[in-house]
């Protein structure tokens, strides 16, 4: 299939205004017969909602969790970018757009991502509107930071707690179109299914989380602003119940899945200490700004920390390694997240990682303590540090953090076009859900921006094109593909709960993120990844023949929430494998091993992998057609990344 990206002709800072006079409008009265269901409350969700109402729409927004103020966009630390250029240091539209092309390793659509650092500027404006209280200068200026992958200070923040002051704030918008009676807020709702009817989205299918009610619900057009996948891999900073069913039922509906292989590894999170473990917790990308990274210069005294016989405090400077200085010294600690994780596993594999298993390097404050003072520090990253030694028991203050790579991001997701249409019609993706920003590899602050670009500034635009084009006619669940949709869903359910094993989904859960980190994680190769995918195909069998639930559907039953998920999960295990063998290259996320450079470092190959990898679902145990969309550049250069 011809994978139409529909971004907009003529020069590239031109194409969103150009657009947005091109795109049909639907008139003010015309909007109040349109209904547009939005699933996911986070950033995305309900910034989208919250607009579509302001507009007129009628919208029904959908939610897991008893409040939209418990989505997972609450958790988001370190900032927000923008191309604000209150630093007055070289920031610009064009330097955020270039800094997040090369940030991806160059696998992102040039025409959205400019638009993503156009509309930056405007999202700093609408939040400051709804009260978020960034962080200001002593003259009353907003502040901004330094993050990864940029030379430039443009991220806006509020502490460690930007993520939840901004969720607050579309909140508040939501709350708002709420009591207007222009959301009908769903709570405690799973979608289970996309309907589709007569080639285009008509609406969803819905498991009640309380009472196990499936339920339809019909609209114009379907939003999907549902997350990551990032707990494919069990251990992750997402939240527990962080899932990809949503987007993966709509998949199998039509939607194709784009780059599911391009996975982010963050850098700076509190290493895993035990079996017990159900998440990882992120601490900011926001403390390299002060931190330095380090490990002891040689094997030996990493071994003597690791016993016990020296403390970090006896290491003298020369016998510690910047090593992210010390290799990239343009950007120093600075270096985009793919980087810092892959030099991080690099040191430890090497066997100069610290703590008890040797899998963690330092973080390091003590110079900027000493320069400014501990007080000075705790103005910025108070709530991080304090977070940091509650988890540790170790005072960040006195001695240096201990971080390790975990999962943090995804950047692929269902393919949209410009408009943020899946290959659905009528189905639009917002925000971590689609692929469309951040190619191979997210820059650090970009996720929260992408969230609220595409919740505010661009869906509201884009799907009027498509409700103009629709009859504004009412909407019910009277066609027969909501009976089918809903009578799949209460098979696949009564399936799950018949089959009568020894192994709850936690166990199958923890058995599919071990072969992921293991050979799909931070370094890939074609032996283990194939490897891997006969595994997977193993545990798929086992988890439809061993699966352990106990309960009913006709209640609360996490076990089988978790059930469903998982199965989802497993599938999608068995594409992004598939997807990174297909492609034999390295890229941002993406390290084959085969694949890489003198030094190092990841090696594209630009002639043959210069394309988004959209999957399309053929059928239950079916391998997935692979269609390409070409990427093209026409204003940035491709280079080998360097950031020396």
């Amino acid at each position: 299939m011809f994978l139409d990206s529909k971004s907009p002709e003529g020069p590239l800072a031109e194409k969103w205004d150009q657009h947005k006079f091109n795109v049909k409008l639907v008139n003010p009265a015309n909007k109040r017969k349109y209904d547009v269901i939005v699933v996911g409350t986070g950033l995305a969700g309900a910034a989208a909602a919250a607009s579509l109402a302001e507009l007129g729409y009628n919208v029904h927004a959908f939610t897991y969790h008893d409040s939209p103020r418990r989505a997972h966009s609450i958790a988001a630390q370190g900032g927000i970018n923008a191309a604000k250029n209150y630093q007055n240091d070289g920031d610009s539209v064009f330097r955020l757009f270039y800094d997040t092309i090369k940030g991806g390793d160059y696998r992102a659509r040039e025409a959205n991502v400019y638009r993503l650092a156009q509309v930056s500027v405007s999202i700093i404006d609408q939040c400051v509107a709804q009260g978020v209280p960034f962080a200001r200068e002593y003259g009353g200026l907003l502040a901004n930071r330094s993050f990864g992958g940029a030379q430039v200070s443009r991220t806006f923040y509020a502490r460690g707690q930007t993520g939840q002051q901004l969720l607050l704030g579309a909140y508040s918008a939501l709350s708002r179109q709420v009591a207007y009676g222009k959301v009908k807020l769903h709570t405690r709702s799973e979608m289970l299914d996309l309907v589709v009817a007569d080639g285009k989205a008509a609406g969803i299918v819905t498991r009640n989380l309380l009472t196990g009610a499936i339920e339809n619900h019909a609209a114009h057009a379907v939003v999907l602003a549902t997350g990551g996948y990032g707990n494919v891999f069990y251990l992750s900073t997402n939240a527990m119940y962080c899932n990809v069913t949503a987007a993966w039922r709509a998949h199998k509906k039509g939607a194709y899945f784009a780059n599911p292989c391009f996975t982010q590894i963050h850098p700076t999170c509190i290493p895993v200490s035990g079996d017990y473990q159900s998440k990882l917790t992120l601490m900011s990308e926001s403390l390299r700004n002060d931190g330095r990274v380090w490990v002891p210069k040689t094997k030996e005294l990493a071994e003597r920390l690791r016993k016990g016989e020296i403390k970090v405090k006896d290491l003298k400077e020369d016998d510690r390694d910047y090593f992210l200085e010390r290799k990239y010294p343009a950007f120093g600690n600075l270096v985009p997240r793919d980087v810092a994780s892959r030099n991080a596993k690099q040191m430890c594999d090497e066997g100069r990682g610290v703590g008890s298993t040797g899998l963690a390097v330092y973080l390091d404050f003590a110079d900027i303590i000493q320069r400014t003072s501990a007080e000075a520090v705790s103005q910025k990253y108070g709530n991080l540090f304090e977070m940091y030694e509650k988890i540790t028991d170790e005072n960040p203050y006195e001695l240096p953090m201990r971080i390790y790579p975990a999962v943090h991001y995804t950047m692929g997701g269902l393919w949209v076009d410009y408009n943020l249409q899946t290959t659905v019609p009528g189905l639009y993706a917002a925000g971590e859900c689609n692929f469309s920003d951040h190619g191979a590899n997210r820059l650090g602050a970009s996720a929260l921006m992408q969230g609220l670009a595409d919740g505010y500034f661009v869906i509201p635009y884009t799907i009027g094109d498509y409700l103009a084009k629709t009859a504004p006619k009412p909407v019910n669940t009277e066609h027969p593909a909501f009976a089918e949709a809903g009578k799949a869903v209460q098979e696949r359910t009564a399936k799950l709960l018949s089959i009568k094993g020894n192994r709850t989904p936690d166990q199958f859960h923890k058995v599919l993120g071990h072969i992921m980190w293991e050979y799909c994680g931070m370094a890939r190769s074609a032996e283990g990844l194939t490897h891997a995918k006969a595994e997977i195909q193993k545990l798929k069998r086992e988890f439809w023949q061993d699966l352990k639930l106990t309960g009913t559907n006709e209640e609360l039953n996490q076990a089988l929430e978790k059930a469903g998920r998982v199965a989802d999960f497993i599938e999608l295990g068995e594409l992004m494998i598939d997807d990174a063998l297909d492609r034999n290259e390295s890229c941002g996320g993406h390290f084959r091993e085969e694949y890489q450079t003198p030094e190092g470092e990841a090696l594209r190959d630009d002639e043959n992998y210069a394309y988004v990898a959209a999957w399309e679902f053929m059928g239950e145990n079916q391998p997935e057609r692979l269609n390409k969309e070409e990427l093209q550049f026409e204003n940035v250069k491709l280079t080998q990344r360097s950031y020396k």
